[in-house]
């Protein structure tokens, strides 16, 4: 098998692996012959522990550290995690992520991401729904995120997804607009014979969806696959239905001993419906009812995109490797929304080379890393109005060109000083230039504006054993605004002297990070309790310049100063039987320090008037969150029965930067059954689940817009979170 045979798994599954079993074995070696064979059993626990704690080769953080050594919080999410679950969005994978709070807003891929509190803005009017901010976003290496740093998932798909990791860290230093960390997806499978799977779910409220994959060996260790899913939702509340069909496919393969190439080619249908934010007495009321406003114009997100890429990573010998990626992403989407009807017809383009050097310093590995990362995106819009019933009018309104063009530059260096220390250096260089010219209205609003900076970062670790590291970090961090934020909506009939909103400049920040990460076998492996591991960080950001969302999300401006402070806790155990408890729990303090604000910007008739919201606490962050789920998968279960049962809880939250509107606190219930093998005959299984989401029917809310709008002295911010809601699954496969 060529190296690239092998390398070409770890990337699949970003397949976790660590010298514990090592370890202990050789640490057991010098005992009797007697005790060899618990040694045995140890150091195979070990192994299973680490396996669950130590994912290697995670390409988000492009220097080939493994996440055990990476001084970084880093959480590997598997397959088996969302296997029961619908997988139409990010939430039913990431919920168990410490640090990541992720909401489903609707019911479908409108997810919203919140980690240490970036990308909490993303929410309310605005072309909001259904992104993120602040969070890098990766699809098998390739951004999904935009050049402007807003995030879509149009293109995200669990059922396509082998396996997810998740930078909760500030990984400016090394992807520049990504202070509140990577999430990076990956869809290529580790197989090694040709399998074919089909799936079919129904579920409450009208759901509807279909799976169908494919993949083969190909050559010397690689693989080509493909995966259509098509999937239909009535929506449980008025004007949320919404459907997708999704196909993804690729190739990944060496072409010689030396050379590895990847292909990936995807394409996403999806249109859903919004229902907007309501009152808490319409809440009260009947949380299944649609905002009047958002029911009438028929509020509504059509998005057609696809995406061809390839990526060729080349060893050119024992010591240096480079790696060069190039993607197109052509996209059409269609908004009706704030009373406007708008054709975007979009290109997104781009690519990176990266060059690795290892070797040894002082008889020490020095592990180099520097790259170049290039995004551009451009295209029209057209402006239409809206017809009565929420179709595109016939009288073009506005015709306007806006893109942003995003280019970086990044290095890094990681030097073992003795056998257990290691210190990483590391920096940026940004440039983001926006743009937007009318070509319809006033040309005086044509604009283009530029951001630009460094983002160094200074990290040490300390290796106790192969399986318990501590690591602490400092470094800035930048959040460039994006496109929608820099285009600067009429506030009572003001702001009309420019295209780009002059009062933003990019969130500046700077994290302190300690943590520590640990895999151990508990006893002699006789016992009840067999193996743990736990993942700890804490943190300290101080950010200036944070921007801040008002008027429901349409209008940004920049407050002075905020803290975000926080310890995030995993922790796995695993017991004999096949029982498993994973926790994760997040704890976080989240204030403006510094916040000073014109009160014309929220009511026409308080001009000059001053408020001042220094010591608040920062919108859309609960101060606490966590998740626990109890898995019972017995080996020898009759028809390979399992069983989970989950709570997620969510503290409240302010909606508000006055601390007025207030978002309560919840606790869902989730639970469910599986059979991996309901009937077998030679490789191919027929499999099935039943889960509950929901499952007391508690009344809650799911998300909440920000500042939001006040219609008759009640803030219109609440979006209700789904009732009690059932899937089944059934699926036939063969070969996996």
């Amino acid at each position: 098998m060529s190296p690239h045979a092998s390398s070409l798994r770890c990337i699949a599954r970003s397949v976790a692996l660590s010298a514990f079993a090592t370890t202990v074995a050789s640490a057991q070696a010098a005992k009797p012959a007697s005790t060899r064979a618990t040694a045995r059993d140890s150091a195979a626990r070990a192994d299973s522990a680490a396996q669950r704690l130590n994912p290697v080769n995670v390409r988000a953080t492009r220097s080939g550290q493994s996440s055990f050594g990476a001084p970084l919080a880093i959480t590997h999410v598997d397959r088996a995690t969302y296997g029961g679950k619908s997988g139409v969005g990010l939430n039913d994978a990431m919920a168990g992520v410490p640090g990541a709070l992720v909401q489903s807003r609707y019911g479908t891929s409108d997810v919203r991401i919140t980690i240490r509190g970036y990308g909490a803005r993303g929410a309310g009017d605005r072309s909001n729904a259904g992104t993120s901010r602040g969070i890098r976003v990766l699809l098998d290496g390739m951004p999904e995120t935009e050049p402007d740093g807003r995030t879509a998932f149009d293109n995200v798909d669990l059922a396509a997804t082998e396996g997810i990791d998740v930078i909760r860290s500030n990984a400016s230093s090394i992807w520049g607009n990504a202070a509140g960390g990577v999430v990076s997806l990956s869809t290529v499978p580790t197989i090694d014979r040709t399998y074919s799977s089909v799936q079919m779910m129904s579920g409450s409220f009208g759901l509807q969806r279909y799976v169908a994959q494919m993949g083969t060996p190909v050559g010397d260790g690689g693989v080509a696959y493909a995966t259509l899913t098509n999937t239909t939702f009535d929506g449980w509340r008025v004007n949320s239905d919404a459907r997708r069909v999704l196909f993804n496919a690729g190739l990944a393969a060496p072409i010689s001993d030396h050379t590895l190439i990847r292909v990936h080619l995807l394409g996403a249908n999806n249109l859903m419906h919004i229902p907007g934010p309501l009152s808490a007495a319409q809440v009260a009321a009947d949380p299944q009812q649609a905002n009047a406003t958002y029911n009438t114009r028929d509020e509504r997100r059509y998005n057609r995109l696809a995406r061809l890429g390839v990526a060729v990573e080349h060893t050119i010998d024992a010591k240096q490797s480079i790696s060069t990626m190039a993607y197109l992403n052509p996209k059409f989407l269609q908004r009706s929304e704030r009373g406007t009807f708008r054709d975007f017809t979009r290109y997104h383009l781009g690519g990176n080379v990266q060059y690795n050097r290892v070797e040894s310093v002082g008889g020490k590995p020095n592990r180099f890393t520097a790259g170049l990362d290039q995004a551009y995106q451009d295209g029209a819009i057209l402006f239409y109005g809206l017809t009565a019933d929420g179709k595109r009018a016939r009288n073009l309104t506005d015709n306007k060109k806006e893109g942003a063009y995003n280019s970086g530059v990044f290095i890094e260096d990681e030097l073992a000083v003795t056998e257990k220390l290691s210190v990483t250096l590391g920096a940026r260089g940004d440039a983001i230039d926006y743009y937007t010219a009318t070509f319809f209205n006033n040309p005086k609003l044509n604009a283009s504006k530029r951001f630009s900076g460094v983002t160094p970062k200074a990290a040490a670790t300390w290796r106790m054993s192969p399986t318990h590291m501590f690591y602490a970090s400092v470094g800035g961090g930048v959040e460039a605004p994006a496109g929608n934020e820099t285009d600067p909506a009429s506030t009572f009939g003001q702001d009309t002297i420019t295209g780009i909103n002059p009062l933003l400049e990019p969130i500046r920040s700077t994290t302190y990070e300690v943590g520590s990460k640990h895999a151990y076998a508990v006893g002699s492996g006789a016992g009840f309790l067999q193996t743990v591991s736990y993942d700890v960080a804490g943190y300290l950001t101080n950010v200036s310049n944070e921007i801040v969302p008002y008027r429901g999300g349409r209008f940004y401006f920049t407050a002075g100063e905020a803290r975000r402070a926080g310890v995030e806790i995993g922790l796995t155990a695993n017991a004999a039987h096949g029982i498993s408890l994973q926790n994760a729990l997040t704890l976080s303090t989240n204030t403006y320090q510094k916040y000073l604000v014109d009160s014309v910007h929220y009511s026409a008739a308080r001009a000059g008037v001053f408020a001042d919201y220094s010591g608040n606490k920062i919108v859309g962050i609960p101060d606490m969150f966590f998740s626990s789920v109890l898995r019972v998968a017995p080996a020898k279960a009759p028809l390979g029965l399992s069983v989970q049962a989950g709570v997620q809880g969510t503290g409240g939250y302010f909606a508000d930067d006055a601390n007025k509107v207030r978002v309560d606190a919840s606790n869902i219930l989730n639970v469910g059954i599986r059979a991996d093998r309901l009937l077998q005959v030679g490789d191919t299984y027929v499999r099935g689940f039943v889960s509950v989401e929901n499952l007391t029917d508690a009344k809650w809310i799911g998300s909440a817009f920000l500042n939001p709008d006040v219609v008759n002295n009640a803030p219109l911010a609440y979006e209700p979170g789904s009732p009690r809601s059932v899937l089944v699954s059934f699926s036939v496969s063969r070969g996996r």
